[in-house]
């Protein structure tokens, strides 16, 4: 992983996915929150679609690189390739749909099984402007996302509601992780450049032991994936 510096203003790559069962609206949030546009004739993703934003954040230009996959069943084994190498993850239901609710602890055994550990995820209640329609209750999604450690929020890619929010609170939070893991390396350094040498004397050649060792956001819109400098996290 490339570490961060925010202080320094480059340009970084970060990838996060969509997963989710079909028809929970993966497409229609990555459309709103990318192209700000959307349609009821959507058709299935087969396999993988792929959507990229540029993104300003304090003096960093970040290219996110969106990766939509499939929910169907059949794709499941092919949308797990595009698990690899992310710095975040989307997890989605829809807030009118039980199965896919219950079904989000299955993606999150499926995700975790092939990324890094603490990787940042989010989960979201998609479809909340369906309200007559509810099944899940917001608080029953609040607390799977807590007792799973995830950021959580409803949207509505129809309504553009919270879709915004969601994306930058998950950008900033997988920003803000890797800039404490560079912090925590640069002190672990730091402490090593300052343990003594280890010394041996002819008669008694004993190893000597080491020593105990607010940005503010502005968003543009980009779809090209060209010039990319650095890789996130």
């Amino acid at each position: 992983m490339t570490h961060l510096d925010l202080a320094v203003s480059q340009e970084i790559t970060c990838k996060i996915v969509i997963i989710g069962d079909s028809g929970v609206g993966k497409t229609s949030v990555i459309r709103r929150f990318a192209n700000n546009e959307f349609s009821f004739d959507v058709a299935t993703t087969l396999g993988q679609d792929f959507r990229s934003r540029l993104l300003k954040v304090g003096s960093n230009t970040c290219r996110l690189q969106m990766w939509d996959t499939a929910g169907a069943e059949r794709f499941r084994s092919i949308s797990s390739v595009y698990f690899r190498g992310v710095n975040g993850a989307i997890i989605a239901y829809d807030i009118t749909n039980n199965n896919s609710f219950n079904n989000v602890k299955e993606w999150m055994g499926n995700f975790d099984q092939l990324v890094d550990a603490g990787v940042p995820k989010l989960l979201i209640g998609n479809k909340c402007d369906l309200k007559t329609e509810r099944k899940i209750e917001k608080a029953e999604g609040e607390k799977l996302a807590k007792a799973s450690n995830m950021l959580f929020g409803e949207t509505s890619a129809k309504d553009n509601i919270n879709i915004e929010h969601v994306f930058m609170k998950l950008v900033e939070n997988m920003i803000d992780m890797e800039n404490n893991n560079t912090r925590m390396t640069q002190k672990r350094n730091s402490a090593g450049e300052r343990r003594p040498k280890p010394t041996f004397s002819e008669t008694d050649a004993t190893t000597v032991k080491p020593q105990n060792e607010e940005r503010n956001v502005d968003v543009t819109q980009d779809n090209s994936t060209e010039n990319t400098k650095k890789k996130c996290c």
